[in-house]
């Protein structure tokens, strides 16, 4: 069965959007390697370096975390064993719930995030506005 013009211009577009992402996250972790980063690293240290958790905690449950940088369980559970290893991130047991997990930046973690944030925001100036404009 033949797509519909709209159909069509509609998979056009989602197929543009999933290669603007995959070239920005090429761009991103290339980057990125030479901090010592990905760009999935960064991204974590970026929602944690935001401010409280959504429960006003200074830190985030692993699950925050999860729902926010489209990873999955087992891949951020590596993730931030990585970054821990690294001094960039610490974890500890959560006081409400001892079965949870929360996570923090450390001062290295802090002060790398604040060297790396202007080249990752610059690189996304660089891919969206290009693509936008």
């Amino acid at each position: 069965m033949a797509a519909t013009k709209p159909e069509q211009a509609l998979v056009e577009q989602w197929r543009d959007i999933l290669a603007l992402h995959a070239r920005t996250q090429c761009e991103l972790d290339r980057v990125l390697h030479g901090h010592g980063l990905c760009a999935s690293d960064f991204e974590v240290l970026d929602l944690l370096s935001d401010g409280p958790a959504p429960d006003g905690a200074c830190s985030f449950r692993v699950q925050e975390i999860a729902e926010r940088v489209h990873l999955s369980q087992s891949a951020l559970s590596r993730l931030i064993a990585r970054l821990e290893k690294d001094g960039l991130v610490e974890r500890a047991m959560c006081p409400e719930d001892r079965r949870g997990v929360r996570v923090a930046l450390t001062g290295k973690g802090r002060a790398l995030h604040g060297e790396v944030l202007p080249v990752q925001r610059a690189v996304l100036t660089r891919m969206l506005t290009a693509e936008s404009g």
